[in-house]
């Protein structure tokens, strides 16, 4: 029986958030692994989710199947509570963790294979080191920091730095963190300096996610500038980053450089920006951001 190899699986845990911004509360699934996936939807792309819910949380995953999106759910005892609080400024919010979920088993992972592995922990004890390194011997390890950096006291979370980093990083090909995550890893508020240190951590390219800034990646020494472009309308920030990393990684597998990427992946994260819930469109839509911004060039690209 040939062996099923996705181009790229996401495994990470789907939560039931509250978000709050200054004009709406509204409660949904969210977590890297439902944005990222829900980004990936309507793409020509093989993917793959694993993901782990509570028993009374299994109809998200119901309904992504529904939607024709591969889900591999494992039991948990609880599923993850966030709660996510947004000013009027969408780059910063404050979190609270009222449920956490089981850690992943790597027994779990043992059937599944992929190109790329993009692995979204929300807790520190999410996702061990140890599937971290089997998983690099099956594909290409993409990882979005931010869980491993989280600790929960009293339901509030709190920053800290990742203890197993150094045992980590050399196994992760590509690491996703924002600039408060980066200062966090690196003790530098310098980006590129910051990127710079992660490299030598391990980190075969390493994006650093700056809002409305923009974003830079490096990648063999060369530092790439992304552009932000402007939303229409600012809605909800949550899973922007989850979304640039899906339409970031759609390209990587699709053979394309690290601008074009780039470029893709932050003409995604407007779109997503623009809107609550997560990312639902088309290459045309990204192609629509870009006519706005007056980019012909690139608009032939993902036409």
């Amino acid at each position: 029986m040939k062996t099923l190899i996705f181009d790229i699986c996401c495994i990470g845990h789907i939560t039931l958030d509250t978000v709050i911004t200054p004009s709406t509360t509204k409660r949904m699934p969210g977590g890297t692994s439902f944005y990222f996936s829900n980004a990936l939807k309507n793409f020509d792309v093989s993917f793959k989710l694993v993901t782990a819910l509570g028993e009374k949380e299994k109809y998200i995953a119901d309904i992504m199947q529904h939607k024709k999106m591969q889900v591999k759910v494992l039991p948990s005892k609880h599923t993850v509570y966030f709660e996510n609080i947004y000013s009027k400024n969408q780059d910063h919010r404050t979190q609270r963790v009222s449920q956490q979920a089981d850690p992943f088993n790597m027994k779990n992972l043992l059937d599944i294979n992929a190109k790329i592995f993009h692995l979204g922990p929300l807790l520190e004890e999410d996702i061990p080191v140890e599937i971290i390194k089997y998983l690099s011997t099956k594909g290409r390890v993409s990882l979005d920091i931010q869980g491993y950096l989280r600790t929960i006291k009293n339901k509030e979370v709190y920053y800290n730095d990742w203890g197993k980093k150094k045992e980590a990083l050399p196994y992760v090909d590509i690491l996703k963190a924002n600039e408060f995550e980066m200062e966090t890893l690196t003790g530098t508020k310098d980006i590129f300096e910051g990127a710079k240190r992660l490299a030598n951590l391990g980190v075969k390219e390493v994006v650093i996610t700056l809002g409305s800034k923009g974003s830079i990646i490096y990648k063999q020494n060369i530092f790439y500038t992304i552009p932000a472009y402007p939303p229409l309308e600012i809605i909800d920030a949550t899973g922007c980053g989850d979304t640039y990393m899906a339409g970031y990684l759609y390209k990587t597998i699709a053979g394309k450089g690290v601008q074009e990427a780039g470029e893709f992946a932050a003409a995604m994260s407007t779109i997503k920006i623009e809107n609550s819930g997560p990312f639902t469109g088309r290459a045309e839509d990204v192609a629509q951001v870009f006519l706005r911004n007056h980019d012909k060039d690139f608009i032939q690209k993902v036409s």
